[in-house]
């Protein structure tokens, strides 16, 4: 019987006890004891995990990961359930408030949450905030109208151009690339807050000139672009993407291969990112260990749920974009496995 579950029937039948007249209280307390041995180990301790928005990569991450968890939690007794979110920013703000256990989050962020820099700065370091694994590349990606003349990033420069939700990861990211070029959004003739979903349509009815995308490849959404309407994959790279690489750990370079999407016919030169899995020390380290060990016991079959998992190696998983400490549930696993 899960622990959790126990606390709530203790403390719902000692309230019982307290108002039940003296001969009863017996029946009372034989009956937790009874319950105890009755209900079933499926009756599960409940943990949410934050993803993104429902067309981006996040979500079917998570539905994943939620997946291999409640395969078998007859045995241990955790029910995972996904959570569509803003991204990355929205996740760490929500673990750090204690809304969501988990959540998938870009590398980047995941840095800056835990020292309290970049967008964290006033809420301060988040001490509490504990990495499990390492996901996927998730490189930094600009689709483009074929007819809006931007074949650089640079040229984005008084276009109109979807900068993704507030929260999420890719306007993040976005805006650093611009703080280091010195742009404002009134660089831009005009700026779109549309979510990972909506942005796609927008840019092949005319309503945008070009979106910004940090997300593992293939993408639904930049598929849905690239067939949709003559879209072409844009270049960023040059000196200024170097220095952010060389300045920051958490970058490194990218290549989304020539012939992923329709009209793709070279190497697409960029930066990114990693999609990574974090919580906090206030989830338990058994939870962890059993979510940990669900994927990792299963990554063959983990590696067929989504084309952006088809790469994926262990070690990687284990070694690549962690900037926060590991939870103590998750270094258990991996210590057993032979992985740390």
């Amino acid at each position: 019987m899960p622990q959790l579950l126990k606390d709530v029937l203790s403390r719902h039948f000692i309230h019982a006890v307290v108002w039940a007249k003296p001969n009863v209280n017996a029946f009372f307390i034989a009956s937790v004891a009874f319950l105890g041995t009755l209900l079933p180990a499926s009756a599960a301790q409940f943990v949410t995990l934050g993803t993104g928005g429902v067309t981006g990569v996040y979500y079917p991450t998570g539905g994943s990961i939620c997946r291999l968890v409640n395969k078998n939690r007859k045995e241990h007794g955790i029910r995972c359930s996904v959570e569509s979110t803003g991204g990355s920013v929205f996740n760490l703000n929500a673990i750090r408030d204690g809304d969501l256990d988990m959540g998938v989050v870009q590398s980047d962020w995941q840095f800056h949450a835990f020292h309290g820099t970049n967008l964290f700065a006033d809420a301060g370091p988040n001490d509490q905030l504990r990495s499990l694994f390492s996901i996927y590349p998730e490189p930094f990606t600009v689709v483009a109208r074929a007819d809006a003349g931007i074949a650089s990033f640079d040229d984005l420069k008084g276009k109109r151009v979807n900068v993704g939700n507030p929260g999420s990861g890719q306007r993040a990211t976005l805006e650093v690339l611009m703080e280091a070029k010195g742009w404002t959004m009134d660089d831009f003739s005009l700026v779109s807050e549309l979510k990972s979903g909506a942005q796609s349509k927008a840019l092949c009815t005319g309503q945008i000139d070009a979106m910004v995308f940090a997300v593992g490849h293939p993408s639904g959404s930049v598929k849905e672009a690239t067939t949709s309407c003559d879209s072409v994959l844009v270049d960023v790279s040059g000196p200024l993407v170097d220095k952010l690489i060389e300045e920051n750990e958490y970058y490194r370079k990218a290549i989304i291969p020539a012939g992923l999407y329709s009209g793709s016919n070279t190497d697409t030169k960029t930066f990114g990112v990693g999609a990574t899995l974090v919580s906090t020390t206030a989830v338990p380290e058994e939870v962890i260990y059993q979510i940990v060990k669900a994927v990792f016991e299963s990554f063959d079959d983990f590696k067929r749920l989504h084309p952006a998992f088809a790469n994926l190696t262990k070690k990687e998983m284990v070694r690549d974009g962690l900037s926060a400490p590991l939870h103590p549930g998750a270094r258990r696993y991996f210590l057993e496995a032979g992985l740390l």
